[in-house]
């Protein structure tokens, strides 16, 4: 395994949602490469039906995993959806932030994205290089604390 990347999500987050295209890209263009891509639903009061009509809703083939106590929200800090973790093989946290820099604040947006953080974090993995950016802020819908 090249990586593996949690990305938090919740079914009513519309800036999560309005990613699910370019999220199903980039499992499909990363899965032959090592890449384990999960959906992470931290929202406690989202049940297994709710999830299943968002996958299909949104036409998810990602593996989808249920955080409703929060466990791996407290592993890796992710404070908003969405918001992607990347594990390096090593099992160390090596990104946690935005996915794109398309969304500046809630509810201001780029027209398109400048910078494709996520996407140039697994190209250096796959690559075999080391990987400089850390943290990103991430702008979306925040976790609510249990």
């Amino acid at each position: 395994m090249t990586a593996t990347v949690f990305l938090f999500t919740r079914a009513d987050c519309p800036i999560s949602n309005r990613y699910a295209p370019y999220v199903r890209r980039l499992h499909e263009t990363f899965a032959s490469s090592g890449v384990a891509f999960y959906l992470v639903y931290c929202d406690p009061d989202e049940s297994a039906a709710v999830i299943r009509q968002h996958l299909k809703e949104y036409n998810y083939e990602t593996p989808a995993l249920m955080d409703p106590d929060h466990v791996l929200v407290a592993k890796t800090g992710a404070r908003v959806t969405p918001e992607a973790v990347v594990f390096s093989r090593d099992k160390e946290i090596v990104y946690r932030g935005r996915i794109d820099d398309q969304f500046v604040d809630f509810g201001k947006t780029r027209a398109a994205p400048t910078t494709k953080d996520l996407e140039e974090v697994l190209n250096a993995l796959v690559a075999g290089e080391s990987v400089s950016l850390g943290t990103t802020e991430a702008i979306g819908c925040f976790i609510q604390n249990l």
